[in-house]
């Protein structure tokens, strides 16, 4: 797997940022709350979703720029549901200037940086400024797809994919490894168990299912001991806001 190094993921940034807001024109007023793919979420939350994390992503940059942490919502998890849901609701127009103002912000962020500024610490996931990068891609990629308007995982490329193994690797359940054998590529190994389960298929209907979403290629097949078996159940996914009760 090839590194990406802080230079080409700000393009993608750039560019995954350049898609949502494209698909987002192709919404209606009457496409908003109608279904997204996502359970129990209309087109209205993802919404709200992308340009909250794109500015609670941003917020992270601009306060570790000034040598201070802060968390990625206020509220936490709670905090984070509670604010989608009450702006999942809003107009077309307020959407679209939510979600293009808040892209600005990130995107500037981002911009900003000089060498040494993405290795400054942040506190999302305890990390870096270059993490917060990798999961501000994740996000806008993903929900990008989340919004069913015909862009699906079909589309994610081959670095995006590779590089969403090494972070839903974490979705393994212990004592199990997946060896990841996409069609006409390398295999991956992800996972440190000892029980091993092939995934063979297109890469994006890898990733996609890694994701939680719907392999729209639908050409998964799972094999352990060289028999065919159902896809393995999958820990939640690697979450970087703390979940309270």
């Amino acid at each position: 797997m090839t590194a990406i190094t802080p230079d080409a993921l700000l393009a993608e940034l750039h560019k995954a940022a350049d898609v949502v807001a494209s698909q987002a024109r192709k919404l209606t007023e009457a496409d908003v709350p109608a279904p997204s793919t996502l359970p129990g979420w209309t087109r209205g939350h993802v919404l709200a979703h992308i340009a909250g994390i794109s500015n609670a992503m941003a917020r992270q940059l601009e306060f570790a720029g000034h040598g201070e942490s802060v968390d990625l919502y206020d509220g936490g998890y709670e905090g984070r549901t509670k604010a989608i849901g009450m702006v999942a609701g809003h107009t077309l127009v307020e959407h679209r200037a939510d979600l293009d103002s808040a892209l600005e912000r990130a995107l500037r962020a981002f911009d900003s940086l000089d060498a040494d500024g993405w290795h400054v610490p942040i506190s999302y996931r305890g990390g870096v400024v270059l993490d917060g990068g990798f999961a501000l891609w994740r996000e806008l990629v993903i929900h990008a797809s989340d919004l069913n308007t015909g862009l699906g995982p079909e589309a994610w490329s081959r670095t995006f994919c590779e590089q969403l193994f090494d972070f839903v690797a974490a979705r393994v359940p212990e004592g199990q490894r997946f060896v990841l054998q996409p069609l006409g590529l390398p295999p991956v190994t992800i996972g440190t168990g000892t029980r091993s389960t092939v995934i063979n298929g297109m890469l994006t209907d890898i990733a996609a299912w890694l994701a939680g979403r719907e392999p729209s290629l639908g050409s998964l097949r799972a094999a352990a001991a060289a028999d065919g078996v159902d896809l393995p159940e999958l820990l939640p996914w690697p979450s970087g806001v703390p979940i309270t009760k």
